[in-house]
């Protein structure tokens, strides 16, 4: 039984790297192929200054977003020493 193992590992440790020196090899191709440059994607582009928000909104004082964000960040002032 012992013997079985062992010549069973044997064959594996020698046989596993020749088994994969075999593999059949190609040859790179000196040109490379021409294909053409694909297009992007339809609705996938930068935004333009004219598709974002302006930043009147974020400096209103009054808005209750900003309110509450300024709340917020009392709150975490106080949690976060140094921040």
């Amino acid at each position: 039984m012992r013997k079985t193992i062992l010549s069973m590992a044997l064959v594996t440790l020698i046989g596993a790297p020749a088994f994969a020196q075999g593999g059949t090899t190609t040859v790179p191709k000196s040109t490379p192929e021409t294909r053409p440059i694909p297009e992007a994607p339809v609705g996938h582009r930068q935004p333009r200054r004219g598709d974002v928000p302006g930043e009147s909104n974020i400096n209103d004082p009054n808005n209750p977003v900003n309110k509450e964000d300024a709340a917020l960040d009392r709150k975490i002032k106080s949690i976060c020493r140094g921040c």
